[in-house]
C-alpha cells in the first residue's frame, strides 16, 4: 500500500510558530559559541547566517505541521540533505512511484500520467525553476515514518524562497499485514485528486 502527502505552505510564521522560531534560533546560535567549525558549513548552509538558519527553522516547522503528533524540534542541519537542483530529487521520486504510475496508468481514464499530474501541480504552486530542494531521512524512533510496516519512506522539500513558500511531498510503503494496525491520521493520506492543500504556517 503506497501512501503520499503533498502540502504546500507559505513561510508566514504567527503564534506559537514564531515562539518556536525564536527558541530555534536561539538553539543554534547558542550552538555556534560552542563549535563554530563544526556549524560554519552545514546542507542548508553556514549557520552564522541567517538566511541559513531560516531555512532549517522553515523545514522543522513544516515537520511539525504535517505530523502534530511528533516533535521534531530537536532536528539539526545533518538531518537533512540539500539536493542537487530539482531534476534530481524528481528522477528520484519517480524511480520511487514507477509502480503506482504503473497501476495509475492501467486504472484511470485521464491520459495524463501520475507523475506529470503530480509535477505540474507542484510547478503552478511552486515555480519549481526558482526551488532549492531537501530531503530528510529519518535514523532515529520516534518518527512516523518508522513505523512498524513501514518499507520505505521519502520526504522532499521544495523552497521556493522568491515566492516564500516550501511544499513538502512525502510518500511511503506499508506492508499489508500492517494496514489493519497502521494509523490513517499521520498526515499522509492516500492518493486522491486534491492532493494539493495551499496552507500557511500561522499558529
Amino acid at each position: 500500500m503506497i501512501q503520499g502527502g503533498l502540502e504546500a505552505y507559505s513561510c508566514k510564521l504567527a503564534g506559537v510558530d514564531k515562539k518556536l522560531s525564536r527558541s530555534l534560533e536561539q538553539d543554534v546560535v547558542d550552538s555556534l559559541a560552542y563549535s563554530p567549525l563544526d556549524l560554519s558549513t552545514s546542507p542548508v548552509g553556514p549557520l552564522s547566517n541567517t538566511a541559513s538558519r531560516r531555512t532549517l527553522i522553515y523545514l522543522i516547522l513544516t515537520l511539525n505541521h504535517m505530523y502534530p503528533d511528533y516533535d521534531f524540534s530537536m532536528l539539526r542541519p545533518h538531518h537533512f540533505t540539500k539536493e542537487h537542483g530539482v531534476l534530481a530529487a524528481k528522477q528520484k521520486i519517480d524511480v520511487s512511484l514507477v509502480e503506482a504510475s504503473k497501476i495509475w496508468s492501467a486504472e484511470a481514464a485521464e491520459e495524463t500520467t501520475l507523475m506529470d499530474s503530480i509535477w505540474n501541480a507542484i510547478d503552478e504552486v511552486m515555480s519549481l525553476d526558482d526551488c532549492e530542494v531537501y530531503s530528510y531521512s529519518p535514523d532515529a524512533e520516534g518518527d512516523p515514518f518508522a513505523d512498524t510496516g513501514s518499507i520505505w519512506s521519502f520526504n522532499y522539500f521544495f523552497y521556493n524562497k522568491k515566492q516564500k513558500r516550501i511544499l513538502y511531498f512525502s510518500s511511503r510503503c506499508i506492508s499489508k499485514l500492517s494496514m489493519d494496525t497502521a494509523s490513517s491520521d499521520d498526515g499522509s493520506g492516500e492518493w486522491d485528486s486534491d492532493f494539493v492543500d495551499g496552507m500557511e504556517l500561522e499558529g
